[in-house]
């Protein structure tokens, strides 16, 4: 066999496409569960991790300390594989949608702190001067100004999210990989994965782009 016909096969990657569309869609499904409720915690994580009364503040702490530290894949396993032992029991889609919310969840938290504590001290004093309640400063003063800084580095983990969701292929969700996998054991060729790794790249390098294009407006707006 040539390199053609083992991983550029036209006829096997024809017959592979429905199979990896349907992948494709649940991996798109996955990543967007997973970055919807993951930012928006992962926001709340970092008000706590700031904010909140100590024994909380440690909490947060030891939760973004501790999903940063382990992979998403044993995540993964602990939540479909290692709960069924104490009476938990989740499908794989619940399952995979866990871990990779607390997974980025974490992520968004640490990206939110950061964001948070750039704002001077200024903008708080100022605020509390005027009568403002702890809150309405956050909402209305702090909040959108970290927000155009968080942009950035919360798009690049949303990039490395949907690359993540691959990882589900572990608890046999039907994701683009899994299905690229099945198709290939089906047709006794690699091309399927040839064309999941085109797919991933035609629906990624858009979102990387899109965060180079971030980066660089920021610093136009930083520099004028």
């Amino acid at each position: 066999m040539t390199l053609i016909d083992t991983f550029f096969n036209a006829a096997v990657l024809s017959a592979a496409v429905p199979a990896l569309l349907r992948g494709l869609v649940n991996t798109i499904i996955l990543g967007l569960l997973a970055i919807g409720l993951g930012v928006p915690l992962g926001m709340l994580v970092s008000l706590v991790r700031l904010y909140a009364p100590s024994p909380f503040r440690w909490l947060a702490i030891g939760f973004i300390d501790i999903c940063r530290a382990l992979p998403v894949l044993v995540v993964l396993i602990l939540i479909y594989y290692a709960l069924p032992f104490v009476g938990i029991r989740f499908s794989a889609l619940v399952s995979a949608t866990l871990a990779f919310t607390i997974v980025m969840s974490a992520y968004s938290a640490e990206v939110f702190r950061t964001g948070i504590e750039s704002i001077p001290r200024g903008q708080f004093e100022a605020a509390q001067a005027l009568g403002l309640p702890f809150v309405i400063t956050l909402r209305k003063v702090i909040l959108p100004q970290a927000m155009k800084l968080v942009i950035p580095p919360t798009t690049s983990n949303c990039v490395s999210m949907f690359k993540d969701t691959s990882l589900a292929s572990v608890v046999a969700l039907p994701e683009l990989l899994k299905d690229a996998n099945d198709a290939q054991a089906l047709y006794a060729n690699p091309t399927p994965l040839i064309g999941a790794a085109l797919i991933y790249l035609a629906f990624l390098w858009p979102m990387v782009r899109l965060v180079s294009y971030i980066e660089r407006r920021n610093r136009a707006a930083t520099i004028r």
